[in-house]
């Protein structure tokens, strides 16, 4: 399918501390011609943050800034973003420079085709460039998305990925309860709860070390366990039988 690109995306980029890269992820989403909003949610950055996501809403009007109170986790910003998105379809973007916007149209077009409700963007589908990094957080996102399968009897390659695309209407009626990095199991496990049509596609990934800011570690990895059993419906109906 080819369709003329229009704006009919709000991007909801969540961001804690990442006034080094903020601006000029925030300048590739909005020179994508899918954009109709970018929603930045800042969550309780200590740094410069704040005041870049300010300055690109007051040279952009379709630059929408909200501010956590505190440092509530990436779950939490998603919430809000979430919230206040207006747009037909809704993706999200870290503010990292891990995910190219260039690759929206890949996202959007199973759904504006009608495919599809959700599209995951997938690291590990052939065809795509990604950096080489580190071998053990390869074998652990895979283990996790082979469990999330299990759970939830989808047969994803890459559930942990960023880029989840949404027509507006699904995510705003799934109610995210984690706060931190949970979100990812526990949006699979009621997207598919809810029966809705799964797609997924190859993206590039440019992954970012610990040394230029990547924040997921171990702890969120246990805790993406805990949600995988915990939001999944074969974990629901375990637990009503306990």
């Amino acid at each position: 399918m080819s369709v003329e690109p229009f704006s009919c995306l709000s991007v909801v980029m969540p961001a804690y501390n990442e006034e080094a890269t903020l601006e000029a992820c925030a300048l590739r989403v909005l020179a994508s011609p899918w954009t109709a909003e970018l929603v930045i949610v800042d969550d309780g950055s200590v740094d410069s943050t704040a005041e870049v996501a300010t300055k690109l809403g007051e040279t952009d009007d379709r630059v929408r800034f909200f501010r956590q109170p505190t440092n509530m986790g990436k779950g939490a910003a998603l919430r809000r973003g979430f919230s206040e998105a207006t747009a037909d379809f809704v993706v999200v973007q870290d503010a990292d420079l891990e995910y190219d916007p260039a690759e929206f149209s890949e996202l959007l077009i199973p759904l504006l085709d009608g495919r599809a409700d959700v599209v995951f963007g997938s690291r590990f589908l052939a065809g795509r460039p990604h950096r080489v990094l580190y071998f053990w957080h390869s074998v652990g996102n895979r283990f996790l998305t082979l469990l999330s399968n299990m759970f939830t009897n989808l047969n994803l390659t890459d559930m942990e990925t960023c880029y989840k695309a949404f027509r507006r209407e699904v995510i705003q009626s799934i109610e995210i309860e984690e706060d931190r990095f949970g979100f990812e199991p526990e949006v699979t496990a009621k997207v598919a709860a809810g029966d809705w049509v799964v797609y997924e596609v190859g993206i590039s990934y440019s992954g970012r070390t610990y040394d230029e800011g990547k924040k997921i570690g171990w702890r969120d990895g246990v805790q993406a366990l805990k949600c995988i059993l915990r939001y999944s419906p074969i974990g629901e109906r375990l637990r009503s039988r306990v």
